[in-house]
C-alpha cells in the first residue's frame, strides 16, 4: 500500500503490521496530529495562538505603521502616500463618474481594482489618505481575525497569526499605502475557505484576480471541480458587470503588455551591473515605474516573460504529477506559485511582498507545513525590502554599491525561497516511484 511519509514522500508500507512502517506513528493516525511526530515543531502539541498578546502586539505595531504613513515618524527616502495621495486620488475622481482613468497609462490594474480606490468615499468625513488608511488597517485587522480563527482549529497552528504580525511592519510604509494589502485580505479569506467551501475558494479568487490577478493561482492547489467552476461564473459575471457599466475596463491589458524592465526586477539586476561597464540606458518613470530604458532592454524584458513561461510549464507539470491534495497543499502550492511567478516578473515591487507574506501565513496555519523555510526566507526579504524602498532608493536608482548589495540580497532570498519552496511542494505531493513487488507465492 503505498502512503504518504513524515517528509511528504510516499512509500510502500506493512499493511499487516500495527504501526506504520515508515512514519512510525500508530496505523490510523493521522501525521501531524497531536501525539504523533507530525505537531508542531515536533512536541507533539499544536501551538495554539493567544488572542490577548496577539491583540496587544498587533495594536502596538500598527500604530508604529500609521505613524509611519502619516509622518508622524519620518522615514528617510521618498514619500510612500504619494501614490495614494495624488495617483488613486486622481483615479478616483475619474472612477466616480462612471468611466475608467484611459487617459492614464498608470492605470493598469483589472476593473474590480476600481472598489478600493473608490471605497474611501466611504468615510467622506475623513481626507481621501486617511480614509484609505483607516480601511487598510480594517483590511490588516481582518487577517490577524481569520488567522486567529484557523489557527484554533484542531491540527492548526498559531505561527502564522505571529508571522503575520511581524510581517507587515517590516515592510515600512509601503504596506499602508497601497491596495495591496487589501487583495491579500481576500486571499487569505479564500485558502481558509477553501479547506471546506470549495466553491467559495473559486469566488473570492476569482474576485481577487479582477482586483490584481495573482489571486487566480490560488486554484493550482484545488483539486475540487466545484472552485473552477464557480471562478469561471463569478469571473465572467463580474467582468461583464463592469464591461456594461464603464467603458474601458480591460484597458490595462495593453498597458501591462508595453511595459519593460523595472529597477527592483531580477532583470533589472543585468543593467545595475552594466551600468559599471558604460551601458548608454537610462533610468526613466515609465508606464508609472522605475524603468530601464535604453539599448537590450527589450531583450531582457522578453527573457523575463520566457522565464514566467518556464514557471508556469513547471507549475502545469507539477499540477498533473501531483496525487496528494490535502488541506495544507492548497496554500502551500498558492504561496508557491505567487513567490515563483513575483521572482521572473519583470516588476517586483516592494508591496508585492505582502502577497508573500500573507500567503505564508497561511502556510503556517498548518502543522503539518513544510513552508517554515522559505516563509523565513521571504521575512528576511521584506526587511530588506525596506531599506530599499523607500529609505535606500536613491542608492538603487544610482545603481552605486548600496543600493545593488540591498537588491542583490533580497532578490537572491527570494529566489531561494522560490526554489525551496517549488522542492517542498514537490516532494510533498507527487509519488516517488518505488521498485516494484514481485506478487507473493
Amino acid at each position: 500500500m503505498t502512503l504518504g511519509t513524515r517528509d511528504g514522500r510516499y512509500a510502500r508500507v506493512d499493511t499487516t503490521a500495527g504501526v506504520d512502517a515508515t512514519a512510525g506513528a500508530p496505523r490510523g493516525t493521522a501525521p501531524g496530529a497531536p501525539g504523533t511526530a507530525g505537531g508542531a515543531a515536533g512536541t507533539g502539541t499544536p501551538v495554539r495562538p493567544r488572542v490577548v498578546p496577539a491583540a496587544l502586539a498587533w495594536c502596538a505595531t500598527r500604530v508604529l505603521v500609521v505613524l509611519m504613513v502619516l509622518r508622524v515618524l519620518p522615514v528617510p527616502g521618498v514619500d510612500v502616500t504619494s501614490d495614494v495621495s495624488v495617483i488613486y486620488r486622481g483615479w478616483y475622481d475619474v472612477l466616480r463618474h462612471g468611466t475608467f482613468p484611459l487617459a492614464d497609462v498608470t492605470w493598469q490594474y483589472p476593473p474590480a481594482a476600481a472598489l478600493p480606490v473608490l471605497s474611501p468615499g466611504l468615510l467622506p468625513f475623513l481626507s481621501y489618505l486617511h480614509a484609505f488608511v483607516v480601511l487598510v488597517a480594517l483590511a490588516d485587522l481582518a487577517v490577524l481575525v481569520m488567522l486567529l480563527r484557523a489557527g484554533r482549529a484542531p491540527d492548526r497552528s498559531g505561527r502564522g497569526v505571529w508571522f503575520w504580525i511581524a510581517g507587515v511592519p517590516l515592510l515600512g510604509p509601503t504596506g499602508y499605502a497601497r491596495y495591496d494589502l487589501m487583495v491579500t485580505a481576500v486571499a487569505v479569506a479564500a485558502l481558509l475557505a477553501g479547506v471546506r467551501h470549495p466553491r467559495l475558494l473559486g469566488a473570492l479568487a476569482a474576485f481577487g484576480a479582477l482586483l490584481k490577478v495573482w489571486p487566480v493561482l490560488l486554484l493550482l492547489g484545488s483539486d475540487k471541480p466545484r472552485a473552477w467552476a464557480s471562478a469561471a461564473v463569478t469571473a465572467a459575471g463580474t467582468a461583464l458587470v463592469f464591461t456594461l457599466a464603464m467603458p474601458g475596463a480591460f484597458a490595462f491589458l495593453t498597458f501591462q503588455r508595453d511595459r519593460g524592465t523595472e529597477v527592483e526586477s531580477l532583470g533589472g539586476l543585468v543593467f545595475h551591473v552594466a551600468r559599471w561597464f558604460g551601458w548608454s540606458g537610462q533610468v526613466l518613470l515609465n508606464y508609472g515605474s522605475i524603468e530601464f530604458v535604453g539599448p537590450y532592454v527589450d531583450v531582457v524584458s522578453t527573457l523575463a516573460l520566457a522565464l514566467t513561461g518556464a514557471v508556469f510549464g513547471w507549475l502545469l507539470l507539477w499540477r498533473l504529477r501531483a496525487r496528494r491534495f490535502t488541506p495544507r497543499v492548497l496554500a502551500d502550492a498558492a504561496f508557491t506559485a505567487v513567490l515563483l511567478s513575483t521572482v521572473t516578473s519583470r516588476v517586483i515591487s516592494p508591496q508585492y511582498l505582502l502577497w508573500l507574506l500573507g500567503l505564508a501565513a497561511v502556510c503556517l496555519c498548518f502543522t503539518g507545513s513544510a513552508m517554515g523555510g522559505p516563509a523565513l526566507l521571504v521575512l528576511a526579504a521584506t526587511a530588506l525590502t525596506a531599506l530599499e524602498f523607500p529609505s535606500g532608493f536613491g542608492h538603487v536608482v544610482a545603481s552605486d554599491a548600496y543600493g545593488l548589495t540591498l537588491l542583490f540580497l533580497r532578490n537572491g532570498l527570494l529566489v531561494a525561497a522560490g526554489l525551496w519552496s517549488a522542492r517542498v511542494l514537490w516532494r510533498a505531493t507527487v509519488p516517488v516511484a518505488g521498485p516494484a513487488v514481485a506478487p507473493a507465492v
